[in-house]
């Protein structure tokens, strides 16, 4: 059933999900200068320097932050779309296919993955924990080739939940708006969540409205890890159910642990491992069953490739069918 709140260009449609999903996972991330989260990126930047400006720089401003990023993106977002409808169906729905596109992350991760892959496998030690280095914040110049692929499969174990379940799952709920929304609301976090000096109050609610976006989506994931690793040859159901329930409270936050933990499991191999920040051992956490190796191998790697993307799809389907049954 069509959701009369929402506009029918924006709304949810099964067919245009699984197109956009497709390119996503054939091309990865479009790069082009009015990228939707780039532009989102330049207008938090832009009101950050303005609330500071006048003095709103704590829990009030974080939020005036988020009203403010949140409407601007909402109405170009809808202007887009509903101009590209009056020209034609057609063009409403290339643009929603093409916004949508834009707005997912799984294809770009699932690349960016494969170079680390490729440069440890070819002997490029820099060039691997330089690729490393875009996926996390931590030192990279001690990392030996088994370690840059474990950072690689922790990554994708994160971002499974924050750059493609809670997308798919926030678009089947509320169409474009409610990607939207969500990608609004992750940027902020990228951007502005950090627990510093200069936004432990500033940032506070895009880390919080993160928290809650993603809370439900995240225990999907770990679901759907568990589900398909019970199914598929070379992996381990049982471990990825109780690994991830058991383990997703050692990393930080509530909700990137269940998707990373489960990987694990699923994999039958430890990930994490010692990691340094600024010179520092800071950790030297191991997810994952006791009794299982460290991850270390390019068998590894393609494993969890395959498990991600199969998980991506599985999802799609789930999504579509769902938004085919509201359509019945």
């Amino acid at each position: 059933m069509a959701d009369p709140l929402i506009p029918a260009p924006l709304q949810a449609d099964p067919w245009l999900l699984i197109a956009a999903v497709l390119i996503d996972l054939a091309a990865g991330d479009p790069v082009y200068p009015y990228h939707p989260v780039r532009l989102m990126g330049r207008m938090l930047a832009w009101m950050e320097d303005v609330l500071r400006g006048v003095g709103l720089d704590g829990y009030g401003g974080g939020v005036l932050l988020f009203v403010g990023l949140a409407t601007v993106s909402m109405v170009a977002t809808t202007a887009v779309v509903v101009a590209a409808a009056v020209v034609g169906k057609w063009l409403a729905w290339l643009v929603h296919v093409f916004l949508l596109y834009s707005l997912l992350a799984l294809g770009d991760l699932i690349h960016h993955v494969r170079r680390i892959e490729t440069a440890v496998r070819t002997g490029d030690l820099p060039g691997a924990r330089m690729a490393v280095s875009a996926l996390v914040g931590r030192d990279t110049d001690r990392m030996d080739g088994a370690a840059c692929r474990r950072a690689a499969v922790e990554s994708l174990g994160e971002n499974l939940t924050d750059g493609f379940v809670s997308p798919v799952f926030w678009y089947v709920l509320a169409g474009l708006p409610g990607l939207v929304l969500f990608k609004v609301v992750s940027t902020m976090d990228s951007m502005v969540g950090y627990k510093t000096e200069r936004y432990l109050k500033f940032g506070w609610c895009g880390a919080r409205l993160d928290d809650v976006m993603n809370y439900v989506p995240a225990r999907l994931t770990w679901l759907v890890i568990s589900v398909l690793a019970a199914l598929l040859p070379a992996y381990s159901g049982r471990k990825a159910w109780r690994v991830g329930l058991q383990q997703h409270g050692l990393l930080l936050g509530p909700n990137s642990g269940w998707s990373e933990a489960a990987v694990a499991g699923a994999l039958e191999r430890r990930i994490v491992g010692p990691i340094w920040l600024k010179g520092v051992q800071v950790t030297d956490l191991w997810i994952g069953d006791p009794s299982d190796p460290p991850l270390e191998t390019a068998a590894d790697v393609r494993r969890a490739i395959a498990l991600t993307v199969a998980s991506g799809v599985f999802v799609t389907g789930l999504g579509g069918t769902v938004l085919a049954l509201e359509l019945m």
